[in-house]
């Protein structure tokens, strides 16, 4: 089943048909309202991917590769990566936006509405530079809204190392 979605410019918009309330009801992606369901571009892409997403710019069809592109230009390149390598480990992926990370985690058998969100997911490329109190920002954000922070490192060749990052106290 592929259904047809319109690129705005933040994010994709599916009108409620049956599939885009799957979608969101049984998979948890986008937003649904009650006329539509709206999708982050990483989301979109995602679903693009998979064969599920049929994107239109107005009245022509967006290729994957165009999309790939778009996603290069808006610096979400890399997050669209760890976005699909959790999705395609069975992971439900939510925005962290509100929590200073790129993405929220839920365990397997979790979902938004049902479960809280386990971890903060950071995206850090292997040639960026983390400051030690950004670092311990990150560490202090998840602690204090009872999380686990997950840094995904990407390297030039798209690989992606997980650590565990994890407040104790001596």
């Amino acid at each position: 089943m592929r259904v047809e979605g319109q690129l705005g410019d933040e994010v994709v918009t599916i009108k409620a048909t049956s599939i885009a309330r799957r979608l969101h009801g049984k998979s948890h992606y986008g937003k649904m309202y009650e006329d539509r369901l709206q999708l982050s571009l990483i989301e979109a892409a995602y679903l693009m991917e998979r064969g599920k997403l049929k994107l239109m710019k107005d009245d022509d069809e967006v290729s994957p590769e165009e999309f790939i592109s778009l996603l290069g230009e808006r610096g979400l390149y890399s997050k669209y990566l760890v976005y699909r390598d959790l999705r395609n480990r069975g992971y439900i992926v939510k925005t962290g936006f509100k929590y200073g990370a790129e993405f929220r985690l839920y365990e397997r058998g979790g979902a938004p509405g049902r479960t809280h969100s386990a971890y903060l997911v950071r995206v850090i490329s292997e040639n960026d530079t983390i400051h030690a109190l950004d670092f311990s920002s990150y560490v202090r954000v998840a602690h204090g809204v009872n999380k686990k922070l997950l840094m995904a490192f990407l390297d030039d060749e798209e690989d992606i190392t997980y650590y565990l990052v994890d407040w104790i106290r001596p």
